[in-house]
């Protein structure tokens, strides 16, 4: 396992995706309209800054008016969600998927109550 990005939650991927290009050098790795969602993976190092941004009501949009913009989750990649998300069982995380579901990028997900894991929210992400 692995460390693959930090999902952040925004109001305008687009305009945060240039700054952290002027700021930092970030090119962007891929980009998509999911799940209600602008997502847009900018590339840093061996992981990505994920943006996201609510074209609709959901989860984010209801994060943004909660918390405002910011670090929304972090994601660690795995080879087996499967196995990672076992092992979760068996340490008695709570778990906010009980089974993999379809993610941004074509790639399946599952997240993790961040009640149990230190008050983060993770993603477990299988390429």
């Amino acid at each position: 396992m692995h460390f693959d990005h930090a999902g952040i939650a925004t109001d305008d991927a687009q305009a945060l995706a240039e700054l952290y290009g002027d700021l930092f050098g970030l090119e962007s790795a891929h980009e998509e309209v999911f799940d209600g969602l602008r997502v847009v993976f900018l590339e840093c190092g061996d992981g990505y800054f994920e943006l996201l941004e609510p074209l609709e009501e959901g989860t984010i949009a209801r994060y943004l008016e909660t918390n405002g913009a910011g670090i929304h989750h972090l994601a660690l990649a795995t080879d087996d969600i499967e196995a990672a998300l076992e092992t979760a069982r068996e340490h008695e995380v709570s778990l906010i998927d009980e089974e993999p579901r379809p993610g941004a990028w074509g790639h399946s997900v599952a997240f993790l109550h961040p009640k149990d894991t230190g008050g983060i929210l993770i993603e477990l992400v299988e390429h």
